[in-house]
């Protein structure tokens, strides 16, 4: 998603404001993040509600009591107080603040897979997920169907992620399948992919071999591209024979072709001189 000026620093001072609240155990991350998809899904019907709390002639103190009547009650107080801080901010349009909501309820449960130490199998999971996805034109018109009940899309990804999925992944896939808000599936799962990866400050790297890695060539891949961009890296693993020079490694929008041998070797050059 895209934000601009305001809502740029509006969303960077509800991350933090997120981040101080999760750091204390005693809050519990999931039901913030429920709290936070239900404000989001509100908020994504009330056209004229979000202009009246994101409206820059109001003074932010007013909007932060109307949030107030409106949720206090429906929401816990840690909820209640973060969406009250998001609508005392100014934001470039009314859908930012939408954004922003929803980009917190997501990042929630990502708090609460890290704390568990599954915030790993959550990144693997998503990616695999999508890849899963693209390669299954039927799976993707089902869940992607505009006439598909959010109930019957819901029970679909319960069958395929069930006791197979962290609970995590399975929550965060279906509120993305169940309520897209106009975007693609597949552009949807770059976001949380991207989100799951900022947790731990790392990049993600999305590599595709013609052979599968050994433990060995994942680590000093992976230890050779953090050291070139500055970055904890995770690896994204993917295999595909028919990837050209044995390797394609792709972080942002930068791709890297080659063999392992001489894309390490070269790695190992740039760090050396």
């Amino acid at each position: 998603m895209t934000t601009h000026g305001a809502s740029r620093e509006a969303s960077a001072a509800a991350r933090e404001r997120l981040d101080a609240l999760t750091d204390s155990t005693s809050v519990d991350a999931a039901q913030l993040a429920d709290e936070l998809a239900a404000v989001t899904a509100l908020l994504d019907r009330e056209v004229s509600l979000r202009r009246v709390l994101t409206d820059p002639a109001q003074p932010g103190e007013a909007k932060a009591e109307l949030a107030g009547r409106l949720f206090g009650g429906q929401v816990s107080g840690s909820t209640a107080d973060l969406v009250a801080g998001l609508v005392r901010s100014r934001w470039s349009r009314s859908r930012d603040l939408v954004d922003s909501i929803e980009e917190l309820a997501a990042t929630a449960d990502l708090t609460a897979a890290q704390r568990t130490g599954a915030l790993d199998d959550v990144e693997d999971e998503l990616f695999r997920f999508g890849r899963i996805v693209s390669s299954n034109t039927e799976l993707r018109a089902a869940l992607t169907d505009r006439a598909a009940t959010k109930a019957a899309k819901s029970e679909l990804l319960r069958s395929l992620l069930g006791g197979r999925a962290n609970v995590a992944t399975e929550r965060l896939v279906t509120r993305l399948v169940t309520a897209p808000r106009g975007r693609s599936l597949e552009a949807g799962l770059e976001s949380l992919s991207k989100l799951a990866a900022d947790r731990r400050n790392r990049m993600v790297a999305v590599v595709t071999s013609a052979v599968a890695l050994s433990d060995g060539q994942k680590q000093r891949l992976g230890a050779a591209l953090a050291k070139l961009y500055g970055r904890q890296m995770h690896l994204n693993l993917d295999v595909d024979p028919e990837v050209l020079g044995g390797i394609r490694v792709q972080v942002g929008d930068e791709v890297i072709n080659g063999s392992i041998a001489d894309r390490l070797e070269d790695a190992s050059r740039r760090m050396a001189g």
